[in-house]
């Protein structure tokens, strides 16, 4: 079937996006489902740092590739071995396939599944085929997604279905900055009653680990940015208080359980710094990978202080979203705060200007 979406030809193109124009909104043939795949019809899509990462060359892709990896859709077709039932059905679409044979996925969400994570680098579908093509020539996926698109075939082990209450913009967000930024909450971070929550990078991903905070019993959440808007933003969420790095430094704040959701090796450095004896600094940000950090060891060893990575927060996608769809249920995280506004698939090259300057938390690509 014939399908529109945006290309990413060629990575490092210079700023402004919105003149060099890096994602060419085009029609492409898209395949039917495999075995064990789905046929989407894409509702909406979250513009994340992660599809801006590919775009500056941060992370290095294959190209030509169907950016998007934060998407929710409804089922329109099922490969061999999938439910016809599963037609018409909503799903959050999640950045990393587990197949639940590894060794790391015996690892209850603590390290990335290696056939998907293979898959990935590859720009594959976990069977390491590709469904996308323009001219009779393959088009690399997009960590299994390809979301800003039409329609994308997808892995059924890429995606978590979710009621139909939950609505399009809910669901996309709770597959990467829900579940990455909330997840870290959870999972790696572990807050207690009576603690302080620290978020350092008041991003999409931060923001949700904020959320998330505060949606635990007695806890106290800070959030810490450069910029005074994102503080006044989490103020509004609900964060108990905001500052900017310098201000934290000088308040002497320190906290049980920090998030960092930048991805550069200075906030790193801040978030291990505000982190209190006894306490975990999480590291949820991707950063370049000749990216280093100066930290001392002596306070891990002296002051009994753990450093931890979580990706896609430490999650099992199919266990973590059913929670956060019962806490966005029950009032207690409301995912909707997080759209900074709604823009089409025309205008993604503007909206990746607004994600390089810090102005948006969550940009969502409708297609209704």
């Amino acid at each position: 079937m014939r399908v529109r979406g945006a290309v990413l030809e060629e990575i490092g193109l210079p700023r402004p996006y919105a003149e060099s124009r890096p994602l060419a909104v085009q029609e492409l043939d898209l395949d039917p489902p495999g075995a064990g795949e789905l046929l989407v019809r894409i509702e909406a899509a979250g513009m994340c740092h992660s599809d801006l990462s590919v775009v500056d060359g941060n992370r290095v892709r294959p190209m030509p590739m169907l950016l998007g990896h934060e998407a929710a859709g409804v089922v329109e077709q099922t490969g061999p071995g999938v439910p016809d039932g599963a037609v018409g059905q909503r799903l959050v679409m999640t950045f990393l396939p587990r197949c639940g044979a590894c060794e790391a996925c015996d690892t209850n969400g603590l390290t990335p599944c290696l056939p998907g994570s293979a898959a990935n680098a590859a720009g594959t579908l976990m069977t390491g085929e590709r469904r996308l093509s323009r001219g009779g020539h393959p088009i690399h996926h997009h960590l299994g997604v390809s979301g800003f698109a039409t329609h994308a075939v997808v892995d059924r082990r890429s995606v978590v279905p979710v009621p139909a209450d939950v609505p399009p913009d809910v669901a996309a967000l709770l597959g990467c900055a829900v579940l990455t930024g909330g997840g870290a909450v959870i999972n790696a971070g572990r807050p207690r009653a009576g603690d302080t929550v620290v978020v350092v990078g008041l991003g999409g991903v931060g923001m949700a680990a904020v959320l998330t905070a505060l949606s635990h019993d007695d806890v106290r959440v800070i959030g810490v940015d450069q910029l005074p808007a994102k503080l006044g933003l989490a103020r509004t969420m609900g964060a108990h208080e905001a500052y900017t790095p310098d201000e934290a430094h000088e308040a002497g704040l320190k906290a049980a359980v920090v998030i960092e959701a930048v991805g550069h090796p200075k906030a790193v450095e801040t978030a291990v710094d505000l982190t209190a004896p006894g306490g975990r600094t999480v590291c949820v940000g991707l950063p370049r990978p000749d990216a280093r950090i100066n930290l001392s060891p002596l306070g891990f060893v002296a002051e009994g202080r753990s450093l931890i990575g979580s990706y896609l927060g430490s999650a099992v996608p199919s266990r973590e979203i059913p929670h956060f769809v019962g806490l966005w249920r029950a009032g207690r995280l409301p995912v909707e705060s997080l759209v900074s506004s709604t823009i089409t698939l025309d205008e993604i090259n503007s909206g990746m200007d607004e994600l390089a300057d810090g102005n948006a938390v969550r940009q969502i690509i409708r297609f209704d």
